[in-house]
């Protein structure tokens, strides 16, 4: 059997745990046997990136910028018992939050149904797509714990050296502060992604920021969204019968409980953080959700939405074999394989990627599944199956 030709390489990005481990079943059973993979691997494993002080990381994000493609296991976030188990020499920093300042990029989110699966929220017959703003905000903030009594001030100086001084609050006793900051710059980058990623998949855009409480900060965000909105998106919108609709994040909240998906929900960093994950295990499972990180300039970041799975991780130490599911992961490598064949021309790729994500979905809906889905399946499934089990179902009917 001739494999399929790829003309360009996507940039590789190894991780930790069991997601690693996973990650080489599926391109040594779905991908290569199939494809004539080319790749760049990065080792972004947790050791190799403390090994580099981080740079391996960086030359991973100019290699998707350089390449436009990237696929990406997941990664361990290093802390204090993370730095003692793998004998750290300092607390690196957060894979993603790299990679995400490097490509100024949006992360995308959506669940994947499969038939067998119900949602709990019983109105969603449609995907919802989170669009986290992937910049700012408490993951790049400064953090005090005062001990005693003070006046707590916020300081800006201009690089004309005037200064703005604010009084955050007289503190009568001890206390904490934070301090969070964003960009007009990397905000319009996320409505511009945010619109262009919703007319490539023809959905609307909602927002839904506190405006009425942060009137400075979440103002913002509403009125840059509506600028760009109106100047650069309202006629393609009208065009292709989408629309752009703004409410306070109280009001999306309740209101996204009750329709039945099928649009592009923008949220700021914190907001879609939780609200994915709300999304996913209102879905199913975290293991049933892609996730993608777009740029303004077209470059493209494919991954699994949920963490290393390190509790599997270390059973399969002992020789265990898990019962992990591999879905998002699978689709991760699928989403950057036909984002590859559209760019390259190449729609033999495109199509063994989409029969990838078909037959992987059947293989549930025939009831033979992971124990995740199984707790939750209905009708019940047939067959619970280890990791290796589900990987070479899939692989028997490639």
């Amino acid at each position: 059997m001739s494999k399929i030709q790829m003309k360009n390489a996507i940039a590789e990005l190894d991780g930790d745990e069991m997601t690693r481990v996973l990650w080489a079943v599926i391109k040594e059973k779905l991908l290569e046997p199939f494809i004539d993979l080319k790749t760049e691997y990065y080792d972004l494993g947790l050791k190799s990136r403390d090994d580099s002080d981080d740079k391996i990381t960086y030359d991973a994000a100019a290699a998707i910028k350089r390449l436009h493609v990237g696929v990406k296991c997941a990664t361990i976030t290093s802390n204090e018992a993370r730095k003692k188990e793998y004998n750290l020499k300092q607390l690196t920093r957060s894979p993603n939050g790299i990679i995400r300042e490097e490509l100024d990029g949006t992360v995308f989110r959506a669940p994947i149904f499969v038939n067998n699966i119900k949602c709990c929220v019983t109105s969603w017959k449609k995907p919802i797509v989170l669009g986290r703003h992937a910049y700012g905000d408490v993951y790049k903030n400064c953090e005090i714990k005062t001990e005693c009594a003070g006046k707590a001030e916020l300081v800006f100086t201009g690089e004309d050296g005037k200064e703005i001084r604010k009084t955050i609050q007289v503190m009568k006793g001890p206390g904490i502060l934070q301090g969070i900051h964003n960009m007009d710059s990397s905000i319009e980058s996320f409505a511009r992604c945010c619109f262009n990623y919703a007319l490539d998949q023809k959905i609307s855009v909602w927002l839904g920021t506190k405006d009425t409480i942060s009137k400075t900060y979440d103002g913002n965000f509403k009125a840059i969204f509506a600028r760009v909105f109106e100047e650069e998106f309202k006629a393609k919108f009208d065009a292709a019968g989408l629309e752009y609709f703004y409410t306070l994040i109280d009001d999306a909240v309740a209101r996204v409980m009750k329709s039945e998906g099928g649009f592009l929900w923008a949220c700021k960093n914190y907001d879609g953080d939780v609200m994915s994950d709300m999304i996913a295990s209102a879905c199913g499972s975290l293991a049933m959700m892609t996730s993608v990180l777009v740029s303004p300039d077209g470059n493209f970041e494919y991954e699994a939405s949920h963490g290393t799975v390190q509790k599997h991780y270390y059973r399969y130490l002992k020789g265990e074999k898990t019962s992990t599911n591999p879905v998002a992961t699978i689709f991760a490598w699928t989403g950057a394989l036909a984002k590859r064949g559209e760019m390259d021309g190449t729609p033999e790729l495109v199509e063994f990627a989409r029969k990838l994500e078909k037959v992987t979905l059947a293989v549930i809906e025939e009831g033979l599944m992971t124990g995740d889905l199984a707790r939750i399946a209905s009708p019940a499934a047939s067959k619970v199956l280890n990791s290796w089990e589900f990987i070479d179902e899939i692989a028997s009917r490639l």
